[in-house]
């Protein structure tokens, strides 16, 4: 049973923002991306209350602006999904997790060391550029509910 229920079009969008955030990162770093993605999806709680589906993941707006800066800059993520990334995002959507982005609601790059909070929440880890960080206890208990 998938993590979340999602269409073919589901995998191809996801594939095409993880490779946008995190080609550079390699498989792994689009992985941890792609849990993100799911679990944003997943949490229906905090910034993320009453997103059902991939494309509203995908295209929140929060401040006026896209919650993925690769929406808003283009770049790649409006390229074709390639086969490989729709393969990783099929794994996120199924089944695949894993520290630090297990149960990370956000990531981001500070270009310095990761900082132990980000608005208020703790840090869970670091995959090279990318910080990446969970629900502060009792905040968002639906992140860690689940596959």
């Amino acid at each position: 049973m998938p993590r979340v229920n999602y269409r073919s079009s589901d995998v191809d969008l996801m594939a095409r923002m993880m490779r946008a955030e995190a080609e550079g990162e390699g498989i792994q770093g689009m992985l941890y991306v792609g849990n993100v993605i799911v679990n944003r999806l997943k949490a229906n709680c905090s910034d993320f209350k009453d997103l059902r589906t991939i494309p509203q993941v995908i295209y929140q707006v929060q401040g006026g602006n896209y919650s993925f800066e690769a929406v808003q800059k283009g770049n790649v993520f409006y390229q074709r999904a390639r086969t490989a990334e729709k393969r990783l995002a099929k794994q996120n959507l199924d089944y695949w997790r894993d520290h630090p982005g297990k149960y990370a609601l956000w990531y981001f790059n500070p270009y310095a060391p990761c900082p132990p909070t980000w608005y208020g929440q703790p840090l869970a880890g670091q995959y090279k550029n990318h910080c990446y960080y969970e629900p502060k206890p009792g905040t968002c208990e639906s992140v860690y509910i689940g596959g």
